[in-house]
């Protein structure tokens, strides 16, 4: 403590003590003045300090002792040394603050899924009464009438079915089953779906199937083959949509096909972004920015790869590349 304590005030020492040894200099180079009672003066002076030291150091070294007292058993840090007493203060109060915000981020966590859980109940009560809905517009006369009320229906039906994958995709893990699915009847149903909204814009199909059958999950593949016809009609005018199926490299591949607007060559890296609409319509007011977000989502735990060929103004292809079956099993036994 006596080592500590005149180490920290070291530098005043050697300020005194060079203060005393410059005037013992001058005395001695100087003839006129007198050494002897020069002498007298520093000696006396430099016993005033040695008191002074001594009297100053059982208070100022109060504050130290009383850490002592609060310090428990010393434990070994990391290099093997024994924690200081403020280093013991400091990670006493990071570990409280930390166990503060694990309770916060804890507490944040439960009220978020139980809004989720909220929502997904509501969405589960809307469908009940648009599907209602959807059987009343079915029994319209009204061509009319009916043709607009079904694609103002549709629009609906496809946003809830959108918000719906949304808030299931963080979990999509615990929701897969992987089977061996008809994709012929997939397409025919989503297209059937949709078919109000392709009549309206005068929008066709060519499909092409060669492979009938995949191995995926025909929920979350009918939900992204659903997205990808939804952008091919949203974004075409008065053309055919060509799906076609088939096998290369040992994969099957599912081509979606339309020419429609295209997408600039820059927009290609990040249309699968959150949120991303476009940089050329940027005021379509239509695009949401999360079709190809949830999209890419879904694909990659159902191992499948999704290529894009665009160009402006001469359409857009997207191609599901499916995984071999061994890719499955591989991902199983992990």
């Amino acid at each position: 403590m006596i080592k500590k304590y005149l180490m920290e005030r070291m530098s005043w020492i050697l300020l005194v003590v060079c203060q005393q040894l410059l005037i013992l200099l001058i005395a001695y180079v100087d003839a006129a003045i007198p050494l002897m009672p020069i002498l007298y003066i520093v000696f006396l002076s430099t016993m005033v300090f040695l008191i002074f030291l001594i009297i100053r150091f059982p208070k100022e070294t109060k504050f130290y002792r009383t850490l002592e007292e609060w310090e428990s058993p010393l434990e070994l840090t990391g290099m093997g040394e024994p924690e200081s007493p403020f280093e013991q203060i400091v990670e006493q109060k990071i570990s409280k603050q930390t166990e503060r915000l694990q309770q916060i981020i804890s507490q944040n966590q439960l009220t978020l899924e139980h809004e989720k859980d909220e929502l997904l109940s509501w969405i589960h009560e809307v469908k009940t009464p648009l599907t209602a809905m959807h059987l009343m517009i079915e029994r319209l006369e009204d061509k009319s009438l009916k043709a607009q009320l079904t694609y103002e229906w549709l629009r609906i039906h496809l946003l809830l079915d959108q918000q719906l994958h949304q808030k299931r995709i963080s979990f999509i893990e615990n929701d897969l089953y992987v089977e061996q699915v008809d994709l012929k009847s997939l397409v025919y149903k989503e297209i059937k779906t949709l078919q109000s909204w392709c009549i309206q814009k005068g929008i066709g199909f060519d499909i092409q199937l060669e492979q009938m059958e995949v191995l995926s999950d025909a929920k979350w593949l009918a939900f992204i083959i659903r997205q990808l016809l939804t952008n091919a009609i949203k974004y075409s005018d008065a053309s055919d949509v060509i799906l076609h199926s088939y096998e290369q490299n040992e994969r099957i591949r599912l081509e979606v096909q339309d020419f429609g607007r295209g997408i600039d060559p820059k927009d290609i890296p990040r249309i699968f972004d959150k949120g991303f609409t476009s940089t050329t319509q940027h005021s379509d007011h239509t695009s949401t920015g999360m079709g190809l977000y949830l999209t890419k989502k879904a694909a990659k735990p159902l191992l499948i790869h999704i290529d894009v060929h665009s160009k402006p103004d001469a359409g857009t292809t997207f191609t599901l590349i499916f995984p071999k079956r061994n890719d499955f099993i591989s991902m199983m036994s992990m």
